[in-house]
């Protein structure tokens, strides 16, 4: 064997090693870790008509104003969803979207997986419900959507303090947080 295919093998088992090392490393890499959920969540008390306060959008909300997230109690199991907003402005077009939400077994209702097209669930974590249910913060592990909701348009500022520090302790980037202009009832 010459020495010039003694070093070519070589380099061959180095750069297999490297590359099995490098694949092994990356299988063995975990995302970021799940963000906390309720431990139950109430169907019954959750559906009905949530404003949402603040959000980091998703492509459909970065313009949504008067932003309002309806959920129906579960028929065989399907959330049956209502996302109405009205675009660009507080008088502008109403646009309305119809997702259907998956509550998953064995999470105390609290996981979801929520489709606006088929078959993609996207996964939708109720975070935070508060006590009499009238505020609620849903999250994704990824961390790249978010959203504050209450049952009135406008929550006290110390509530919605303490709702962003919740989401801060999950790991969210506040500066990506959108507040969601409503009309103000008269």
């Amino acid at each position: 064997m010459s020495a010039m295919t003694t070093l070519v093998e070589k380099t061959f088992r180095n750069l297999l090693t490297l590359l099995s090392s490098a694949f092994i490393a990356s299988c063995a890499t975990t995302g970021p870790a799940p963000i906390r959920t309720e431990a139950y969540v109430d169907l019954e008390r959750f559906s009905g008509e949530w404003f949402i306060i603040a959000s980091i959008p998703t492509f459909l909300e970065k313009t949504a104003y008067n932003a309002v997230e309806t959920y129906d109690l579960p028929v065989d199991g399907v959330v049956k969803t209502t996302f109405r907003f009205n675009e660009g402005s507080l008088d502008g077009p109403v646009k309305e979207h119809n997702p259907k939400g998956y509550v998953r077994e064995g999470t105390g209702n609290a996981v979801w997986g929520m489709q606006f097209v088929w078959p993609v669930k996207a996964e939708y974590r109720v975070m935070h419900v508060g006590k009499d249910y009238e505020v609620s913060i849903v999250g994704r592990t990824k961390r790249d959507f978010l959203w504050i909701m209450a049952r009135q348009p406008i929550i006290d500022e110390s509530v919605y303090a303490r709702l962003l520090n919740i989401a801060e302790q999950e790991g969210y980037d506040l500066s990506r947080i959108r507040k969601v202009p409503h009309r103000v009832p008269e």
